[in-house]
């Protein structure tokens, strides 16, 4: 069985999709012969058939069958380009939801298990992804852009009403993904706390850029368990969250269970799985131009980006 990991990037005749061993990068189509393998959707849409294909693909590829290109010679994309869906779990993480309770001066929920609540989700617009190293201007309709690291799994099966032991087995892999929030959107003004038309998730959440994933996609076969990674994030060098996702309230398991209750999860969706502490509305400190976030997450790599 061969490590690598599955991106998608720049070149000369557009978007391609590859696989990195190393410190390689090598084109997938062409060393498949499958054209469908020019998106890495079209790697998940055959991922039951794929992972044996691209374990025969890398043996090819060290037998020189292929000119690789050095990883640091190519642009990386986001790994998936476009997911038709992408669910991001809201409020997940202990340490977040005392973190949020103290902002809002209010006593910390409890635990939603013991009310019997389900995993909670909320959309982020497919086109605002964007890959690592990439630029992200700052909405102009916002002064209060806030980062939120997270891990991001990529389904590789559809899946619906599945089992919870049965649930990671539709996984792909996973990648890291920043969850970039304009907090002063988040609500619309004038409107009564008890409105059901009080919250705007699309401008809070899904302005142009709002989605950084990257660098590529982690097999899910080389992370044994989703539950048992460290997460870090800086803003300029500066430690901001340090948390693992152990502290997640729903489990990975439990969230593709449950959303495929309500609908059928197909491959390439994405379900970024919640943020921990260290959000910048804690302490009212926001992104600005020039500023420089990295997400780390244990065993997947960094994820990169600039702000305009």
């Amino acid at each position: 069985m061969a490590n690598y990991k599955l991106v998608m990037y720049q070149a000369a005749q557009g978007p391609r999709a590859g696989f990195v061993v190393g410190e390689e990068i090598f084109d997938l189509a062409g060393l498949t012969g499958k054209l469908s393998y020019t998106t890495t959707l079209g790697v998940l849409d055959d991922w039951e058939s794929a992972q044996a294909i691209l374990d025969t693909a890398i043996t090819k590829a060290k037998n020189g069958m292929i000119k690789p290109i050095p990883l640091d010679q190519v642009r990386l994309l986001a790994p998936v380009l476009y997911p038709s869906a992408i669910f991001c779990a809201g409020a997940n993480y202990v340490d977040h939801m005392l973190e949020m309770a103290a902002v809002q001066k209010i006593e910390p929920d409890p635990n939603p298990r013991g009310l019997g609540l389900n995993p909670w989700h909320f959309i982020k617009a497919s086109r605002s992804v964007v890959g690592t190293q990439a630029i992200i201007p700052m909405p102009v309709h916002s002064k209060r852009v806030d980062w939120e690291a997270e891990l991001a799994a990529v389904m590789g099966r559809p899946a619906k009403n599945v089992s919870l032991d049965k649930a990671l087995e539709y996984v792909a892999g996973y990648t890291v993904a920043n969850d970039l929030s304009a907090r002063d959107f988040s609500t619309r003004p004038h409107l009564a706390a008890t409105s059901p038309f009080r919250y705007d998730w699309v401008s809070q959440k899904s302005f142009d850029g709002a989605c950084p994933l990257g660098p590529w996609i982690v097999p899910a076969r080389e992370v044994s368990d989703p539950q048992n990674l460290a997460i870090k994030l800086w803003v300029n060098d500066a430690l901001k969250q340090d948390s693992h996702t152990s502290q997640m309230i729903f489990s990975l398991a439990e969230q593709v269970a449950h959303l495929s209750t309500r609908i059928t999860l197909h491959p390439g969706d994405l379900i970024l799985t919640g943020t921990p502490a260290g959000v910048g509305l804690a302490k009212r400190e926001f992104l600005k131009a020039g500023d420089v976030v990295r997400v780390w997450i244990e065993r997947i790599g960094t994820l990169t980006n600039t702000i305009a």
